[in-house]
C-alpha cells in the first residue's frame, strides 16, 4: 500500500492512556464559569427558564450530533422553525450557535481519546470551509427566501435519511477502505469543504452529512471513522459560520440580522449540548449504532413530510424538492457505485502490528 494512504488509529477502551480526560473536563469547566458568568452578570435567568422547551429537545439533538453525522441544529433548526414557527435563518444560526458548544465538546472529548479520524480528507476539508461558509454567509444566506431555507434543510436530511433506510447494514458492515481515491484527497476535501460551508450557512447543517456521504460510500470508510470525522468538520464550520454572521450583522445589520431570540436559545440549550454531545460520542462505543441511525433516518424522512404540509408547499415548489430528494440520492447511488468499483482493502491492513483482540458489540467491532 502507497505511504499517502492513512492509517486510522483505532480506538481501544481498554487501552485508554492515563489522563485523557483532562482537556475535555477542563473545557467543561471553563465553559460552565463562563456561561454562569454570563447569566448572572446580565440576568439572564429569566431567559433560560422561559425557554425550557428547546434546552429539552437539544437534550435529544445534541446526542444525536455526538452519536451520528448529523450536527444538533438537526433537531434544533426543525423544532424552532417548524414547531414554534420561528424563522428559518433563526433556526439556522441558533443550529450554528449551539453546535459551536456541542460540536465542539465532542471534538474535544473526540481529539484526547485518539479515535479514528480521516485527517487526508479532513484537512482540506477544513480548508475549503473556511473559504465557503464566510463566502455562503455574506453572499448567498441572505438572498435565499425563508421558504427555500426550509425546504433546503428538509430535501438535506429526508436524502440522508433515505440513504439510511436503504443502505443501513452495509454501511454498518464496512470495515474496510477503497483506496483508489486517495490520490485525489486534497480536492475531493476542498470541494467538501466549500460545498458544505456554503450549504451549512444556509440551513445551519449540511457539511457533515457531505463528508460523511464521502467517506462511507466512496470510501467505503468504518462508521467509527467517517461520523467522528464528520463531528470535527461539523463543529470547525459551525464556529465559522456562526461568528460569520454576528460579524455581518454588526456590518450591516438589516441584510445580516441575527434575531435576538437565538441568543435567548442559546442560552438555555448551551449547557445542555455541552454534555449531551459527548455522551452520545460515548454511548455509541459502547452500543450498536443501528437503532440511532434508524430512528433519525425515519424522523429526517418525517420532517420533510411535515415541512411540505406545514408550508403547504405545491405546485413547482412541491415537484421542485421532491426531484431534489431524487436528485441528491442519485448522487448518493452514483458515489455508492464508484466506491464499488475496486476491492476495499482489508482492515487489518489500516491496524497497527500491536493491536489488542477485537470485541463484537452489538454491530460495531471494538478493536
Amino acid at each position: 500500500m502507497s505511504d499517502n494512504v492513512p492509517a486510522p488509529v483505532p480506538f481501544d477502551p481498554a487501552a485508554r492512556p492515563a489522563g485523557r480526560t483532562w482537556p475535555f473536563l477542563i473545557w467543561l469547566a471553563l465553559f460552565y464559569i463562563a456561561w454562569l458568568t454570563i447569566v448572572i452578570t446580565g440576568d439572564y435567568w429569566r431567559d433560560v427558564v422561559a425557554h425550557w422547551p428547546i434546552a429539552l429537545s437539544m437534550a435529544f439533538g445534541s446526542y444525536i450530533a455526538g452519536s451520528t453525522p448529523m450536527g444538533g441544529g438537526t433537531v434544533g433548526f426543525p423544532v424552532l422553525v417548524l414547531f414554534f414557527e420561528l424563522p428559518g435563518s433563526l433556526g439556522r444560526n441558533f443550529g450554528l450557535a449551539v453546535q459551536s458548544i456541542g460540536m465542539v465538546s465532542a471534538s474535544i472529548y473526540i481529539l484526547p481519546a485518539r479515535r479514528p479520524l480521516d485527517w487526508h480528507l479532513l484537512r482540506p476539508a477544513l480548508a475549503g470551509t473556511i473559504i465557503g461558509t464566510p463566502l455562503g454567509a455574506a453572499f448567498v444566506a441572505p438572498f435565499i427566501p425563508d421558504l427555500w431555507v426550509k425546504l433546503v434543510f428538509a430535501v438535506v436530511w429526508c436524502s440522508f435519511g433515505i440513504l439510511h433506510l436503504v443502505k443501513i447494514n452495509e454501511l454498518i458492515a464496512a470495515h474496510g477502505e477503497n483506496t483508489r481515491w486517495r490520490q485525489l484527497d486534497r480536492p475531493i476535501g476542498l470541494v467538501i469543504g466549500i460545498t458544505g460551508g456554503i450549504v451549512a450557512s444556509i440551513t445551519g447543517v449540511g457539511i457533515d452529512m457531505i463528508v460523511y456521504a464521502i467517506l462511507v460510500l466512496l470510501y467505503r470508510a468504518d462508521l467509527k471513522t467517517a461520523i467522528p470525522t464528520s463531528v470535527i468538520l461539523m463543529a470547525v464550520t459551525s464556529v465559522i459560520g456562526i461568528s460569520s454572521n454576528v460579524a455581518l450583522s454588526r456590518f450591516n445589520p438589516a441584510l445580516y440580522y441575527v434575531d435576538p431570540e437565538v441568543f435567548a436559545n442559546w442560552l438555555a440549550a448551551a449547557p445542555v449540548v455541552a454534555l449531551g454531545a459527548p455522551f452520545g460520542a460515548l454511548v455509541v462505543e459502547l452500543i450498536s449504532r443501528k437503532p440511532t441511525l434508524l430512528l433519525v433516518s425515519f424522523l429526517c424522512v418525517g420532517q420533510f413530510i411535515w415541512t411540505i404540509f406545514a408550508e403547504q408547499v405545491t405546485g413547482l415548489s412541491l415537484a421542485g424538492a421532491i426531484l431534489a430528494v431524487l436528485a441528491v440520492n442519485l448522487g448518493f447511488h452514483v458515489l455508492y457505485k464508484w466506491g464499488r468499483s475496486e476491492s476495499v482493502v482489508a482492515p487489518e491492513i489500516f491496524e497497527p502490528p500491536t493491536v489488542p483482540h477485537q470485541e463484537t458489540i452489538g454491530d460495531d467491532v471494538i478493536s
